[in-house]
């Protein structure tokens, strides 16, 4: 799905953010997390891309929803430090979670409790 040249243009803390892990070989990184890391690191090309995240065929549902859940909170964490970056990012992961899952799991905290 994604080529070399989006791999190289996607920063290494936004996959590690996204896959919730300290250490991230690109190589391995699912389409859809790539695509996602796109969106996150340049919130600009959302309407340029919102047709193919729409058609995304999701392997790990979970994985992904956790991935821009973890975008929303790091992004309230660090507002102070760049509030326009992060308030872009944070709205990029929300249009994408309402538009992929219709509601956003952080607003329906209930189930996180299985």
């Amino acid at each position: 799905m994604m080529g070399s040249d989006v791999e190289r243009e996607i920063s290494v803390d936004t996959l590690q953010l996204l896959l919730g892990q300290e250490s991230v070989e690109q190589g391995n990184v699912p389409g859809e997390i790539l695509l996602l890391a796109k969106a996150i690191d340049d919130p600009y090309c959302l309407p340029f891309i919102i047709e193919e995240m729409d058609e995304l065929e999701i392997e790990d549902e979970n994985m992904f929803r956790f991935a821009l859940l973890r975008v929303q909170i790091d992004s309230e964490l660090r507002m102070n430090e760049d509030i326009q970056m992060h308030q872009r990012r944070r709205y990029v992961a929300q249009v994408i979670e309402k538009m992929i899952f219709g509601e956003l799991l952080i607003e329906i905290g209930a189930q996180f409790v299985e």
